[in-house]
């Protein structure tokens, strides 16, 4: 517990981090190319790449991964994390999916690190939703967040979505009578940005869930690495392993 209560304090003394405009403009092309990538998929599915992989999905695994050799890439000023993963939800048909997923306005089931999230905006199967997420890793990180989200058909039973952040905002004092959100791209940096890429398939007597999610966080400052690249490393695993397991859960319900 001591040692704990050492590093959230050295975390908290950190600094606030800045977002630059060259650091999300390299995270803008690194979402670019990985579009360009999703687009040139062979298989619908990341499952169906491995053999293995399919099958541990199948058997009710949640299975995630970083996509390429490393779970993050270094750009200036910043660090982008790319992970995979996927779920199976059997006996859920896929209109029952996309209902559940849809629904912005009744997110309960995401708790703890969805604390809020509402509807603020639809337009056929465009949308615009409010969240506040909390990312806890030794230190407790509270954001308001807005998201830009389309879903599209690509084939029968074959459906696709992004997510967008179009603002993260860290509030300082959540829940507290003075609580205040920092101007986005300021405060501890442990979401700067984040891209979803969801591919949703009703087959094999169930429904297929993947989702890859790309963020984009401060780098490590010099000589804190030991304490730093543990948070901002597991945090983005972590929260997908999550979102795909209580997905996963809400739709078997």
């Amino acid at each position: 517990m001591k040692c704990l209560a050492v590093a959230a304090l050295l975390v908290s003394q950190l600094g606030a981090g800045e977002l630059k405009p060259q650091t999300a403009e390299a995270f803008d092309r690194y979402i670019r190319q990985t579009e360009l990538r999703l687009d040139a998929r062979t298989t619908f599915l990341w499952a169906d790449e491995s053999a293995d992989r399919a099958r541990r999905v199948r058997q009710g695994q949640t299975v995630v991964e970083p996509f390429g050799p490393r779970p993050e890439t270094e750009v200036q000023g910043g660090l982008v994390h790319d992970w995979v993963g996927s779920v199976f939800v059997p006996g859920v048909k896929l209109e029952t999916t996309l209902a559940v997923m849809q629904d912005y306005d009744h997110k309960e089931s995401y708790r703890p690190e969805v604390i809020a999230s509402r509807l603020l905006a639809r337009n056929g199967n465009d949308f615009r939703v409010y969240m506040r997420l909390l990312k806890k890793k030794v230190v407790t990180v509270v954001l308001d967040t807005e998201h830009d989200v389309h879903y599209f058909q690509v084939g029968p039973g074959k459906w696709r979505s992004v997510s967008r952040t179009t603002k993260v905002s860290e509030v300082e004092r959540a829940g507290k009578p003075d609580e205040h959100a920092l101007p986005p791209g300021t405060g501890q940096g442990f979401l700067w940005k984040l891209t979803t890429f969801w591919r949703f398939e009703e087959r094999d007597g169930g429904t297929w869930v993947e989702c890859e999610a790309v963020s984009l966080t401060r780098d490590v400052p010099a000589g804190l690495g030991w304490l730093i690249k543990p948070i901002i490393r597991d945090l983005p695993k972590e929260s997908l392993e999550n979102t795909l397991r209580e997905t996963r859960d809400s739709l078997s319900k």
